[in-house]
This record gives structure tokens, C-alpha cells and sequence, in this order.
């Protein structure tokens, strides 16, 4: 498991950062219960392992005028590895869709797409997303409302199998 790498001190930094990526080193060194020089370090070694991939403001697209958020599930015509990387690539370049992941099952992809307005996702789905080479479907469904949105892992769910592996 990979959990296991890291010691419980890198966990709980981890652990820390997720819930507050601004936090000062030296807060953050209280927190998990180490100095400020060996956390700093431990900080800088999980950036460099991979571990923490970046820091993010976490903003409300709704003040900043994005209404309208949708869930699009796309069918592909091939599923051949080229061509599954070159609708991944495709993705990357649309300022509307904000994640894409490849699934199993019916579905070859879907998108959470963030928009404006209707209008302004309605032009993206028909001049973008369903003309794009090899979609052969669109299904798509409009967010009413969010009621959760956790980034990262449950990492007490990491420690409670730790200790019952331990």
C-alpha cells in the first residue's frame, strides 16, 4: 500500500496542507508536532516525491459568474489507446471542462464542464464536444446543486487501515 511510505508525521502534514495550504510553515510544524526546519524539510521532500501536486485557491465559480455547471458523459467510437490520449489531449484544451476522467462501463469519459451561462455551454457542446473527432455520444446532465465537494483523500480512512494492518 502506498500509505505506507510515508511515516504518520508525513501523513498528518499531508493531512494539514490538504485542509489549509496556507498555513504557515512554522503553524504547520505545531500542528503535526515537529520543529519548523524538519517539517520545511518534510514539506519540500513530499513536493519533490510527487506527494503534493500544487496549491490552489479554492474559488466560488458562482461569485465569479459561472452559473451553470454540467456532468457529460461522452461514448467514443474507438477505444483505441491513440485514440482514448488524443480525446484526453482534446480535453486539456478546453477552458470549459475542468476534469476528465476515463471510465469503464458505458461511458468511455466524463467531463465537469463549468460555464457562464446555458447559452455559452450549449455553443460548446455542439460546436466542440459532439464534433469533435471520434465522439460518437453526449449524455449530458445540468448540477442543480452541490451538497459536497472534499478535495483530496480521507486520510483518516488511510490511518484507521494502517493501524488495523499494523
Amino acid at each position: 500500500m502506498p500509505g505506507h511510505r510515508l511515516d504518520p508525521i508525513d501523513r498528518k502534514i499531508l493531512a494539514e496542507l490538504q485542509a489549509d495550504g496556507r498555513m504557515t510553515n512554522v503553524e504547520l510544524a505545531k500542528r503535526v508536532g515537529i520543529s519548523a526546519p524538519p517539517c520545511l524539510r518534510r514539506v519540500r521532500t513530499l513536493e519533490d516525491s510527487g506527494y503534493i501536486r500544487g496549491y490552489h485557491a479554492d474559488v466560488d465559480s458562482r461569485e465569479l459568474g459561472f452559473e451553470v455547471q454540467v456532468f457529460a458523459m461522452v461514448g467514443l467510437v474507438s477505444q483505441a489507446e491513440a485514440d482514448l490520449s488524443a480525446f484526453e489531449e482534446r480535453c486539456r484544451q478546453w477552458p470549459l471542462v475542468r476534469e476528465c476522467h476515463m471510465l469503464n462501463g458505458e461511458v468511455d469519459f466524463i467531463l465537469k464542464c463549468v460555464a457562464p451561462d446555458l447559452s455559452t455551454f450549449q455553443t460548446f457542446l455542439t460546436e466542440e464536444l459532439t464534433s469533435a473527432d471520434n465522439v460518437a455520444s453526449v449524455k449530458t446532465s445540468l448540477v442543480i446543486r452541490g451538497a459536497k465537494d472534499t478535495p483530496g483523500v480521507p486520510f483518516e480512512v488511510l490511518e484507521e487501515r494502517l493501524s488495523r494492518d499494523a
